[in-house]
């Protein structure tokens, strides 16, 4: 009889829920929501291992380059802005030394991507952005991760000499 039943239920897993009469829905896109602070961890450290697999040292966090990475992202995330050019026409050498950070050597913007590995995965594919991460002479990191109201993330890398 146990398996008679198991068979039906198995048949019926099978059959596609739109025919039984169901509405799948899907949770939020926001549902399964990660911390800033994870999700800053995460784009260092991947940083560093597509830096290691490609034969430059790690860059070190620095807390200036946090600061200002995540000034950045916060701006963007406020306004819907996407764009290196930030707060007051800042570019990002303006805002690295401004945050006290006084060799500025590139940085990275993105928005959208829910995870840590899904940002650098789109970065390496850019080149301009995977120029930035395997720059050999870079030594230093900040990574801004901010949230806007939609449930988006921007990011902003911003690397140091």
């Amino acid at each position: 009889m146990r398996s008679e039943i198991t068979k039906r239920l198995a048949l019926i897993a099978m059959i596609p829920a739109t025919l039984l009469g169901m509405v799948m829905v899907a949770a939020p896109a926001n549902a399964a929501v990660v911390s800033e602070a994870k999700l800053q961890g995460d784009v260092a450290y991947l940083t560093n291992k597509q830096r290691g697999l490609h034969g430059c040292k790690p860059v070190h966090v620095d807390a200036r380059l946090t600061t200002a990475a995540r000034s950045h992202s916060i701006y963007m995330a406020q306004t819907g802005a996407f764009s290196h050019t930030g707060r007051g026409g800042s570019t990002f050498a303006a805002r690295q030394k401004a945050a006290k950070y006084p060799a500025p050597a590139g940085e990275n913007i993105a928005y959208g991507y829910r995870t840590g590995v899904d940002v650098v995965k789109a970065w390496m594919n850019s080149p301009e952005h995977r120029a930035n991460i395997l720059n050999c002479k870079a030594r230093t990191l900040g990574v801004g991760a901010v949230y806007a109201k939609s449930g988006a993330v921007y990011y902003t890398q911003e690397f140091g000499y």
